[in-house]
């Protein structure tokens, strides 16, 4: 297999911890989002959205989309599975997952950033309060939503699920922002109890090879 993706995208590192936890190699492909690398045709012919991350499978088929990727990669390699075995409680770690996929994420991105920056004028202060404002009310709902689950030592239970493979990219991102990380008591736990695991270290912006680009 061969990953497209960009050492402090999310959503790459989130693929990134998928394929770790479950121990399958592939090759790791750079695309460098601030040098515009993602709209060059050789990617695009790959990845029609221009976005990384991208799995190109051994067969030859390219896959975007970070969850779509990871439960793909869960159904074909079960072994550990990234999702509970009853109906109910895989809808619960999927809600956790696109609170971040969905709710946080899509407010956040490089190209959001970019627009506001750039097309808006908005300096470099006010960006950062717009990434830290919605990043926060994100997490704070995050945390509401694992208020209501038996306690455990990851997201959901005691084993890491789709929800951490989200979560610990999230948080990397938000400490880089200095976002305020406070009163999240069992958000923060699972992202602790995720980091002292080769997995999700291993898989980290600051170990990929293209972390200086």
């Amino acid at each position: 297999m061969k990953l497209y993706n960009y050492f402090r995208s999310s959503a790459s590192f989130r693929v990134r911890i998928a394929l770790a936890l479950k121990g399958l190699p592939y090759d790791y492909v750079p695309v460098n989002l601030l040098k515009g690398e993602q709209h060059a045709h050789a990617f695009t012919a790959i990845s029609p959205t221009a976005l990384v991350p991208s799995l190109v499978t051994d067969e030859g088929q390219a896959l975007g989309q970070s969850m779509a990727i990871i439960e793909y990669l869960d159904e074909v390699h079960p072994a550990p599975p990234l999702l509970p075995g009853s109906p109910f409680d895989r809808a619960r770690v999927r809600a956790l997952a696109q609170t971040i996929a969905c709710e946080i994420h899509p407010l956040n991105n490089l190209r959001v950033l970019q627009y506001l920056s750039r097309e808006l004028k908005v300096d470099e202060e006010q960006r950062n309060n717009w990434y830290r404002h919605w990043v926060r009310l994100g997490l704070e709902a995050y945390e509401r939503e694992l208020a209501l689950l038996p306690a455990g030592t990851y997201s959901f239970g005691n084993t890491p699920t789709l929800a951490d493979c989200l979560l610990v990219p999230q948080i990397f991102n938000a400490r880089r922002l200095d976002t305020d990380l406070s009163g999240l008591p069992r958000t923060m736990a699972a992202f602790e109890a995720c980091m002292a695991l080769p997995a999700f270290l291993q898989t980290q912006p600051s170990a990929c090879p293209d972390n200086a680009a």
